[in-house]
């Protein structure tokens, strides 16, 4: 066991994954040479040469459909967007051709879309958005977003073997904050399940990605200063959703809080409560709340953006807000 970040996590999958399988080649903006805008690709291009780590015009659009094309002829591309925010511009060739391809002539699209999602960083409104919930709605796609060290690496490892297009969300502020042991081996997690990160009764907390850790440090102060004990699910993949490990943990505390940092209108949180309302509302004991960004575009100013992200403050509030009922 050793100790990585959650950059370095994501490095070593890709590391691991070249070596593992000649087909699986990374494509992107400043990827090689310079090791990519946050250096994730660090030392890729020196290891495996410039043919399979591939630095590309500023066009993501040619870079998702090069990597289309590359994966129909049975290569694994990996595609880096230097800022998640830019994947709008390759949104037709992703939801009008990879997510129906296999659907339309039976290829499939063996390929990841990974890059720095999130906010938390003072990136304004070009280099801080969550785009995850423009491609919920997509079928063909796979969407994971993870909050740990350990889940960056097996997930990508899974991303990069899986027969379909996985968009892959990075969350930048954890990169280099977020440190822990690393399994040794072969570290797969397996797309499509959801973790418990923290046991409760009274109350469960549904999350992903950055908000993940504010949960923890709200329910925390739940445990300390209110004696509520509160339950996390990390739900990791946000498509295929982990229905049944929602399903488990409402029947379990009767009482739900989903956080997210996206915006609230169309933010996944919307569906997760439709699911919520039509499994399993007879064991509710509370209305299910949630907590998101407000529905505006991300400020620079610092105290604007505190004041648009969710905090650990607003999480408690709705926690107690839940539990009052």
């Amino acid at each position: 066991m050793s100790e990585v970040t959650y950059l370095e996590g994501i490095r070593q999958a890709l590391f691991e994954e070249m070596e593992r399988d000649p087909n699986v080649f990374c494509l992107g903006e400043d990827i090689g040479a310079y090791g990519g805008a946050f250096k994730v690709t660090e030392g890729l291009q020196a290891k495996f040469g410039a043919s399979r780590v591939i630095d590309t015009p500023i066009s993501e659009i040619a870079i998702v459909g090069a990597a289309a094309g590359a994966a129909h002829m049975g290569m694994r591309p990996v595609c880096e967007m230097q800022f998640m925010d830019f994947v709008s511009n390759a949104y037709d060739m992703l939801t009008n051709y990879v997510a129906t391809a296999r659907y339309r002539i039976g290829l499939g699209c063996p390929m990841v879309v990974r890059g720095p999602s999130g906010g938390y960083v003072r990136g304004g409104p070009f280099h801080s958005q969550n785009p995850e919930a423009a491609f919920f709605h997509t079928p063909g796609l796979k969407i994971v977003s993870p909050a740990s060290a350990a889940d960056a690496k097996g997930l990508m490892k899974a991303a990069i073997r899986d027969d379909d297009c996985v968009l892959f969300f990075e969350h930048k502020y954890l990169y280099r904050r977020i440190k822990e042991e690393m399994p040794a081996g072969d570290h797969v997690v397996p797309i499509g399940k959801a973790r418990t990160a923290r046991e409760g009764t009274d109350v469960s907390i549904i999350t992903y990605s950055a908000t993940l850790w504010k949960a923890l440090e709200a329910a925390e102060i739940m445990q300390a200063e209110d004696g509520v004990s509160v339950e996390v699910i990390d739900l990791r993949t946000l498509l295929p959703m982990d229905d049944a490990a929602i399903v488990e943990t409402v029947r379990k505390t009767n009482r739900v809080l989903i956080v997210h940092e996206d915006t609230r209108t169309g933010g996944i949180a919307g569906e997760i409560t439709a699911r919520i309302n039509e499994t399993c509302f007879e064991w509710l004991d509370a209305p299910v709340l949630r907590v998101t960004a407000a529905d505006v575009p991300l400020p620079y100013s610092p105290p604007l953006e505190d004041y648009v992200l969710p905090q650990t403050s607003d999480i408690v509030r709705a926690l107690r807000r839940i539990v009052a009922y």
